[in-house]
């Protein structure tokens, strides 16, 4: 067969580079939105795996497609290693079951004993070799792979042209090359080398070094010497068109925005490209540079629903301003930095997705969304279900990764908590240093905290345990009165829609409006009940809760109490109450007698007259069934009553 035939002669070819250069080369709310729209099959679970006992410095990765109008992979992957155990006599990869091996080359020998099995490649180096002593191995393979995830390796076509292009998030990278794809161990530094037919243009991560010919048959060379995770490395081959935009950033530097784009796409795509060179530009500013600046940066366009950011050139299905701010925004938070588990992915997406939101408070985006509007619709969805925790409880589920509501959007707006409780000082300060401490190298959720609470000077566990390992989020009831001297009291009550969190510390706003002025005060509410008094200069005619939809809530109100009538000014605290409840008045009284009725209206309990004036009555209730209840009060024939629960 020609194909036979071809697949052949490129392994003999292969094989006659690596004897001569193995042992000489130096070692230098997108995604799960629509991945629900796959095959359900695609939806299968994976595991994490154990680190392999070595650490991996490079990847020459060559990929070989006779043609792009089939789903069929040719490669060799050359890695070079770091034993850092003794006794080190074999290496593994992951690599899936249905791909096959066609050989290993190893010290210029073909090695004859390994196996593929449980997605696991092993090989018997037939040797040992001494623990931290650079060595290196080829492995020639081929085969159908899996599109597993969210589409590990695919080929379609655009326009009635084929094209291949890869997407390993989360645990796809073994299903089209043999690789180690933990999240402990990054690469140094990869070359990647794609051959196809000439009419066809091959995409990847860092600088293309060449382009050659011969017979009919394209090689590119794209060189990356930045440390890269195994599921940031891709490829995509199609009949693209290329164009460059640049920007030069406050620090001098000049980076190339690489676009490879479908042909008819091309007018849209050169209209809207130019829109993320100011996005780089804000970014750098906030926090560090564009960290692969004597790169590039760029975008290739591919056919998924969405976007994925591999690591110097995003992967793209379109060129909005929400999909480029977002993929731009993981070259710092999800590649320069990386999630260290996917427990922990909010550290690329949360942080993605508020970079998003940032372009909206800065003015950069092109849909006309307020920043407090951006707030709102992600406040929205994340409190559209009552639970859910930032921290990812089940890695082996793609679905709760990439979980929108919590992983995407609830992760940005813990972030915005973030920054409104310690300060913007303390947090852009704290998220620089992280991204200085932890660049090219992988971070937990324990690594931003220790990072924030260095600039913010105080222990942020309580913030952490509440927001990042709860679920759920608070419900305030906030009461407030002024007196003729313009005292104003605020007492702040709160519920939790999960019982995950007994009680939310949180710092949160109100504002308080007068006819002709307003201002807005951030409490620092540690207890449930806590009591405010301050002075305001003005006569207060409202009060907003969270103005700027900074915090996370639902269902909180803001009430005035007329302390000239008694009817409106008492309150029930906590509400709910499991043992015992205060009411509070904020003028004396002297109650004639007080009932306690149930949700029917019958007499649950009655107290009797007490002997002098207070504004604060205790009641034991830990002998009532849960349920709703109303507490009443009378006094010279008129009636206040209060509605409370008992847990």
């Amino acid at each position: 067969m020609k194909f036979l035939k071809i697949i052949t002669l490129f392994f003999a070819f292969l094989l006659g580079v690596y004897t001569v250069n193995a042992q000489s080369e130096t070692c230098s709310d997108f995604k799960i939105k629509h991945f629900s729209k796959r095959n359900p099959e695609m939806q299968k679970k994976y595991k994490e795996k154990a680190s392999f006992q070595y650490d991996i410095k490079y990847h020459r990765l060559e990929f070989f497609f006779p043609n792009i109008d089939n789903q069929y992979i040719n490669g060799a992957i050359t890695s070079y290693f770091i034993p850092v155990s003794s006794g080190f006599n074999e290496i593994s990869f992951d690599l899936t079951d249905n791909m096959q091996v066609d050989s290993v080359l190893f010290h210029q020998n073909k090695l004859t004993v390994f196996t593929l099995t449980n997605d696991e490649l092993t090989i018997n180096l037939e040797t040992t070799i001494p623990e931290n002593v650079l060595d290196s191995i080829t492995v020639f393979y081929q085969g159908v792979p899996d599109a597993g995830g969210l589409g590990s390796f695919e080929q379609s076509t655009h326009n009635g042209n084929p094209i291949i292009w890869t997407l390993s998030e989360p645990y796809g990278a073994k299903d089209w090359w043999p690789c180690k794809q933990s999240l402990d161990d990054k690469i140094d530094s990869i070359d990647v080398y794609v051959t196809n037919p000439e009419a066809y243009k091959a995409a990847s991560n860092g600088l293309l070094l060449s382009e050659t010919v011969d017979n009919g048959m394209k090689t590119a060379h794209w060189k990356h010497r930045h440390s890269i995770a195994a599921y940031l490395i891709a490829i995509a081959v199609t009949n693209y068109v290329s164009y460059s935009d640049f920007v030069t950033l406050t620090t001098g530097e000049n980076v190339e925005v690489l676009n490879y784009i479908f042909p008819e796409d091309l007018s849209y795509a050169q209209a809207n490209t130019p829109n993320v060179l100011d996005v780089i530009q804000l970014y750098s500013d906030l926090f560090i540079p564009y960290p692969f600046a004597d790169e590039k940066y760029g975008h290739a366009e591919f056919g998924w629903g969405g976007g994925m950011e591999h690591q110097t050139m995003s992967f793209m299905a379109g060129f909005s301003h929400h999909l480029m701010a977002h993929e731009l925004a993981h070259q710092w938070f999800g590649d320069f930095v990386t999630c260290g588990s996917w427990h922990d992915i909010w550290l690329n997406e949360g942080f993605a997705t508020y970079l998003d939101g940032m372009t909206h408070e800065h003015n950069l985006n092109d849909d006309g969304v307020s920043f407090d509007d951006w707030k709102q619709d992600n406040i929205n969805y994340i409190i559209s279900q009552p639970d859910g925790s930032v921290y990812v409880d089940d890695t082996t589920s793609i679905n709760r990764i990439f979980s929108g509501r919590l992983s995407y959007d609830k992760g940005a707006m813990v972030l915005h908590m973030l920054r409104k409780y310690v300060g913007d000082t303390d947090f852009f300060g704290g998220i620089t240093n992280y991204l200085n401490d932890l660049g090219n190298g992988y971070a937990r959720t324990s690594d931003l905290k220790s990072h924030l609470e260095t600039t913010y000077g105080n222990s942020l566990t309580e913030f952490f345990n509440d927001w990042y390992y709860g679920e759920g989020y608070p419900i305030y009831d906030i009461y407030y009165s002024q007196n003729q001297n313009k005292n104003v009291t605020v007492t702040i009550n709160q519920t939790q829609s999960h019982n995950s969190v007994g009680f939310f510390n949180m710092k949160i706003p109100v504002k308080f409006e007068g006819i002709d002025k307003d201002t807005t005060i951030w409490f620092d509410n540690n207890t449930n009940g806590e009591q405010y008094m301050f002075n305001l200069n003005f006569n207060v005619t409202a009060a907003q809760f969270d103005p700027n939809n900074d915090i996370i809530s639902s269902g909180s109100t803001t009430l005035k109490i007329d302390t000239f009538d008694k009817t409106n000014k008492v309150f029930v605290l906590p509400n709910p109450a499991r043992n015992k409840i205060t009411i509070t008045f904020l003028e004396k009284i002297n109650p004639d007698k007080i009932v306690i009725y149930s949700n029917i209206g019958s007499i649950a309990k009655t107290f009797s007259k007490n002997k002098q004036s207070s504004y604060k009555f205790e009641f034991d209730i830990s002998d009532l069934p849960a349920g709703m209840y109303y507490v009443s009060f009378y006094e010279e024939g008129k009636q206040i009553s209060k509605k409370f629960v008992k847990n």
